[in-house]
Formats: structure tokens, sequence, C-alpha cells
């Protein structure tokens, strides 16, 4: 069993290299200025202050900073002529209009790399004031192909339990302690911040309610009766939810293949032990036994196939697919028209009847090849599905052309 030990003595490797870290490399050579936005706590500010070690650092966390580029924003970036790290931009969001002037008198490349810690405006005011200066990356935790470099073996129960925020990870703070902390400071910081919420254990509520929604569809009206709050209210909480990082929503896949079509999103965490330690999960053996296992796998590999993506940013492209039939597909993949169905078992051991939905479907579309990704570790060519083990999801979507086998899944490439 792997356990988490903070108590030990043992020097711990506190920087993990990071799939995007060739992407921030490239835009810090097409632009300016880099924007990277992402949960709190995912490791943006560990990736550029480690890909940018030359470059002056500022977090405009601290009130003294945040006040003087509030109050004197040409005397604080003077300060800076050869460009900087400004941490969490999002609390001066004027100084943009400045470095908009500042960068289009100089001409050089990667000269400010900005981060911020929620997309919820901050991504209209880059877009408004730096539209063609910067270049976005968004970063979520830890995936498994980073992960996996630590050689630290996992079972898949511990793998969704510990989830992949790196201070859980890297620095091996229990689970139950970071994620409570986590959680109350994104409870008094963010959402006070963006909403007017008298009472923050009713958002509470909320999340945790959420959580046990993990891979289900979204019935926002359900969810607002459950948590005692209005329909718009809800609504509003899911954006901030989205906006902060916490959640995704995996829209239906528009075209209906001749089938009337389920058109809700669905709903998943972004970090499986954040949904597990809202719904209380107290430990992996819970978690192997328990009935969130096949959710909470769910968001795994669709977490998975987001961070890849995102990584290396490319379109996110991802859906999911359902018809009134009650056909469905976990997940749907779209590049250069072609799609690449996947679904998510968690079982181990691999059983006939998982491939009955995946099969009509290709039947339905007319393509040739999918994926099956469950709990097991066994690699198989099942006809037209290749089945993949979660381990060796990492590895199945950086093949050039997207497939386990080598071959072409449609021209379905990751």
């Amino acid at each position: 069993m792997y356990i988490v030990n903070s108590n030990d003595n043992q020097p711990k490797e506190m920087y993990l290299n990071r799939d995007a870290e060739q992407t921030l490399r490239q835009l810090s050579q097409w632009y300016p200025i880099v924007a990277v936005t992402g949960p709190r706590q995912s490791g943006k500010t560990t990736l550029v202050r480690h890909l940018m070690a030359d470059k002056a650092y500022i977090t405009l966390e601290e009130l003294d900073q945040r006040e003087f580029a509030g109050t004197d924003p040409r005397g604080f970036l003077s300060q800076y002529p050869d460009g900087a790290i400004f941490d969490e931009i999002h609390h001066v969001p004027t100084l943009l209009s400045y470095l908009q002037t500042m960068v289009d008198n100089d001409r050089r490349k990667g000269l400010f790399i900005l981060t911020g810690s929620q997309q919820f405006g901050l991504r209209d005011h880059l877009a408004q004031t730096l539209a063609g200066r910067v270049g976005l990356l968004e970063l979520l935790p830890l995936s498994l192909s980073e992960l996996f470099r630590r050689n630290e073996p996992v079972t898949l129960a511990e793998q969704l339990w510990l989830g992949g925020y790196p201070r859980i990870r890297i620095e091996g703070i229990p689970p139950a302690i970071w994620l409570s902390d986590y959680i109350n400071t994104y409870l008094e910081r963010d959402v006070r911040r963006l909403l007017n919420v008298r009472n923050l254990g009713s958002f509470q509520r909320f999340l945790r309610m959420c959580a046990a929604r993990t891979g289900q569809l979204l019935n926002l009206s359900a969810l607002a009766a459950d948590c005692g709050i209005t329909h718009n209210t809800a609504k509003e909480w899911v954006s901030v939810l989205e906006a902060s990082y916490i959640i995704y929503q995996l829209q239906p896949y528009h075209q209906n293949f001749g089938k009337r079509l389920v058109k809700t999103p669905k709903l998943y965490f972004l970090d499986t032990a954040l949904a597990a330690w809202l719904v209380n999960v107290k430990s992996p053996e819970e978690l192997a036994l328990g009935n969130l296992r096949g959710p909470l796998f769910e968001s795994l590999v669709v977490g998975e196939i987001l961070k890849w993506r995102l990584n290396r940013r490319q379109n996110k492209d991802i859906y999911f697919w359902r018809d009134s039939n009650g056909y469905e597909i976990d997940l749907l993949v779209e590049e250069d028209g072609s799609l690449l169905a996947i679904e998510c078992k968690a079982g181990q051991t691999v059983a006939t009847d998982w491939f009955g939905g995946i099969e009509k479907f290709l039947d339905i579309t007319g393509s040739d090849q999918a994926w099956l990704i469950y709990g097991g570790d066994q690699k198989q060519q099942r006809k037209r599905v290749s089945v993949i083990g979660w381990q060796g999801l990492a590895a199945a979507m950086d093949l050039p052309n997207g497939s386990p086998a080598g071959q072409a899944v449609g021209t379905g490439k990751m």
C-alpha cells in the first residue's frame, strides 16, 4: 500500500518535470506575455519560476505589492524593464492595460509571465486588453504521466484517493489535512470574492453534493432542491466552481447520428482526491469497496485526457454521447473531424458485457476503432476495441497516431 508520510527525514524532490514545460517555452518564444491559469496549488508558480529562473518574481497576493501595482502601475512596471513573473495577476487586472503599452514599445518575446488562479473574469480581461499579445496555458494538477516519473507504485484506489495536487503527491502532506485547508482557503478567499454568499456553509454543502454527483448528468433543479437554493443560484455556483477549476462540465456531442440526444452536460471533478474527501472517504480501502469507485474512475480518465490536451495547448474538443434509448459513450475526442470513442470501466477483469454499448456506437457511426480504459493492467485488442489498463493511458495518448497498438483510430490522434 502507498502511504503518505510527511514525518520522515528523507529529502524529497520538490520539483517534478511537467508535461506543459515545452508548451510554456514555445509560447514565451511567440508572445511578449504568457499567462498561466489553473486551480490554486496546481503548480503554476513552481513551473514558471523553474523555467524562468532568471526573471524577477512578484506575487500580487502581498498587499503592499498589490497596492503599489494598483495605485502607481507605471512606477511599479518601471522596476522591471527586462520583464518579470507576476503571480496572481487577477488581483490587479488594471495592470494589464499598462502591460499592453509596455510590450508594444518593446518587441522582445517572453517578457512577462502572468499566473492566475481564476478564469472567472481574468480570461475576458486578457482577451480584451492583450489580444494578440498573450499566449494562454491552463495548468491542472499532476497527470498520470507526470506522477509515473516518480516511480512510486500505487493501486488504482490509492491513485483516486491521492489525486494529483503537488502538495499531497510531492511534499507528502496527508490528503485529509491538506484538502481540508484547501477548501477552507477556497471558500474564504475565492468564494467570498466572487459571490455574495452570506452563509459559506450552504456553499460547502453545495460543493459536497456536487462531489457526490461526479460523473453524472448535471440536473440543476434536483441539485438546487437538495441544497435548499434556487435554480439560478445553483447555476451561478456551478459557474464559479468551473471558473475555479474545481469541476468541469463535459458537453454532449452535437451530432445525433439519426438519434435523439441528451442535451444536458455531465459534471466531473477535476481532482479525484478532492471529490473523495468531500464525500468523506477516509482511505483507499474504503474507496475500493464503495460505490463511488466507478464515477471517480471515469472522472480520472476524463481529467487525464483534458490535462493531456491542455498541456499541449490543443483545443479541448471532448464530449460524451447519449441517446434517448440509453446508449452512451463516456468520452468522445474529436480531432480533425474524426472521433475517438472511449469507455471507462473501473473493474479489474475485462467482461464481455462491457463492449455492447461501444460496439453499438461504432456500428451507428461507421467507425472502426475505439478505446476501453479499465481498472486492470493488461492490454488487449478485442475486434475494434483496444483495451487499455489505467496505467497505460498516458503512454497510449503519447503515441503519434493515438492508438496503443500503433494503428489509426479513424484519424483520431490525441
